[in-house]
């Protein structure tokens, strides 16, 4: 079943457990930082997004879709999110 919450608490959501849980860094990540060219998430750190996405959105993520240009950064992944329709707008 989808869950739908508001674009901004998925930001929040997200960029906390990219600290929290994935992060090979403590470094401040921002909406823009590049997560995987700068290391501070690895491949495995990808599927763990990936299932952590699905689980709070309540949606399938293609494994085609699981590629640099949607899980590069923060926003990238705000922006598949919201493609998917999984997040509202204000």
């Amino acid at each position: 079943m989808q869950t739908q919450i508001s674009i901004d608490e998925f930001r929040q959501r997200l960029t906390t457990f990219i600290v929290d849980e994935v992060a090979t860094a403590d470094e401040a990540i921002e909406a823009d930082t590049d997560l995987l060219l700068s290391g501070l998430v690895d491949s495995l750190g990808v599927v763990v997004l990936s299932d952590w996405i699905q689980d709070q959105l309540g949606i399938a993520i293609d494994p085609v879709d699981i590629v640099l240009e949607n899980f590069q950064t923060v926003e990238a992944m705000v922006v598949y999110a919201q493609s998917r329709d999984a997040v509202s707008t204000p």
